[in-house]
């Protein structure tokens, strides 16, 4: 429902990514022990120039801290890689995990990726490798150049890690830095990658990230429940009168408390803080799907009809119950049941007026949907891409009864802004979606006083600027006509001041 940055959490703090991550970086039930301070990771995404990128993936395969003396403390917990979907994160940011480390003085922290998987759409004059004709979707699974493991020993190393005292990192992946020319991934390249200390209180949402799992039990008495991700990481979430259930079916749960929470099912819950003894508060509980249930959120690149039914074709970004039948950066072909509902995820954003989301009519190729999957429809029809050969996505099918609308992402240059409105015009050199060549994108960005700024100062539309390159989140809605752009209402926008994204 959310996309993210990584975070790293040090003596109390968090690792976001698109997934979650942790030494008890993924365990985080357990007390410290005396002497060591929670640490956490989170990472964000700059997307390159020119390049419709439609799922670019990669593995965080280890993360360690390097002591002024003593040998390396690793983050990762049980060395378990963490996949992440870095073009997910343009605007916002998903929690990996927690680790206890001893308190002291590290000198720098090490970083190691791999398995990358890239999806694109072809917009340019030429086919690509022979294979990727012009106006396709093709998979390519790249290979990194020089080494996969970056080591960060400038600012804000070295740090100091007291006890008690929680502390991150934000890893920042500028997909338009390491993705090459000839489409290679080179993480070593100046700027490609960097770190930054993460404060202990963000000044913006979504504070320290997003984390999608499986509860695994319930204490309601203390407020507080256990959430297994996809990776086999737990973590404890305490929840406070602070903390809104979104999203909940009334058959579910009427009242907005942690009694809407079930074991098996899967949720997502924005994290506000981390405690000293690495047990994470929740500012936000979204449901996503009923134990046994299956779900799958994805970009639509591709709208048609069969049979009088509308049929979206989805690259696959999220898929919450871990199906290995619905892999990630796989193009789905979704049939609209007769009767689907549809709905707008906005959890407790108020969409602006004249938007809306209540049948086919308000699809539009680039906005992001969570759709259910029909028991019994999945169908698999090819498998996936070769190692480094050009070629469609795995591809599958199903029908859906029910199409939720969650926010997409677009990084762009503000070209025109108009304060009576609150609007502004986004010219979108990248986007995660697949425009006409023809037809340069350009999208309407409604804010509301909803909407949260990040980079400016102060934080708030007035320092909007013409020439701004803003990562935008927000909801995409069709034009109101064959001559205008499209509308997305803005959740949350993010200055790029270094022109990097």
């Amino acid at each position: 429902m959310r996309k993210a940055m990584f975070f790293f959490f040090i003596a109390a703090m968090l690792l976001s990514l698109l997934a979650g991550c942790g030494t008890n970086l993924g365990s985080s039930s357990s007390a410290p022990s005396m002497g060591t301070v929670p640490v956490s990771l989170s990472m964000t995404d700059d997307p390159p120039a020119g390049v419709s990128v439609l799922f670019f993936q990669v593995s965080l395969t280890d993360a360690s801290l390097t002591p002024a003396s003593g040998p390396a403390v690793s983050l990762l917990n049980n060395n378990t890689p963490i996949q992440v979907d870095v073009t997910q994160l343009q605007a916002l940011s998903a929690f990996l995990s927690t680790a206890n480390v001893p308190a002291g003085t590290y000198e720098s922290l090490s970083l190691t990726f791999g398995s990358p998987q890239l999806v694109i759409f072809n917009a340019s004059d030429q086919a690509i490798a022979s294979t990727c004709a012009v106006g396709s979707v093709c998979q390519f699974t790249p290979t990194i150049d020089n080494s996969a493991t970056i080591s960060f020993s400038t600012a804000p190393f070295p740090i100091a890690v007291a006890a008690n005292s929680p502390l991150g990192f934000l890893i920042d992946f500028h997909l338009n830095t390491v993705i090459q020319s000839d489409l290679s991934v080179n993480l070593g390249v100046s700027n490609g990658v960097t770190v930054s200390e993460f404060p202990a209180t963000p000044s913006f949402l979504p504070h320290f990230g997003f984390l999608t799992g499986t509860v695994q039990s319930i204490n309601a008495s203390q407020n507080q429940f256990t959430l297994q991700t996809a990776y086999g990481r737990t973590f404890t979430i305490d929840s406070n009168s602070s903390t809104a259930y979104d999203d909940f079916p009334s058959s579910v749960c009427a009242a907005g408390s942690i009694s809407c929470l079930a074991v098996g099912q899967i949720v997502q819950v924005q994290i506000a803080s981390v405690s000293t003894g690495g047990t994470l508060l929740a500012a936000q509980v979204s449901y996503l799907q009923a134990a046994g249930q299956q779900t799958a959120e994805g970009t639509i690149v591709g709208l048609s009809t069969s049979n009088g039914a509308t049929v979206m074709q989805l690259i696959l970004h999220k898929n919450p119950s871990n199906n290995s039948g619905l892999p990630l950066g796989g193009k789905a072909s979704v049939t609209i049941g007769s009767g689907a509902t549809f709905s707008v995820d906005a959890n407790g954003f108020a969409i602006p007026s004249g938007l809306s989301f209540t049948g086919v009519s308000n699809l539009l190729v680039g906005q992001e949907v969570q759709v259910n999957v029909v028991a019994g429809s999945l169908t698999t029809s090819s498998g996936p891409g070769i190692w480094g050969i050009w070629g469609p996505p795995r591809s599958l099918s199903f029908t859906t009864d029910s199409v939720e609308l969650e926010p997409s992402q677009i990084t762009g240059s503000i070209t025109a802004l108009s304060s009576g409105t609150s609007s502004f015009t986004v010219g979108s050199y990248f986007a995660p979606w697949p425009f006409a060549v023809s037809n340069p994108a350009q999208v309407n960005v409604q804010t509301t006083s909803q909407t949260t700024y990040q980079g400016f100062s102060p934080d708030s539309f007035s320092e909007l600027d013409v020439n701004n390159i803003v990562s935008v989140s927000g909801w995409l809605f069709p034009p109101a006509s064959s001559t205008a752009p499209p509308t997305l209402a803005a959740e949350t926008v993010v200055l790029r001041a270094d022109g990097m994204f």
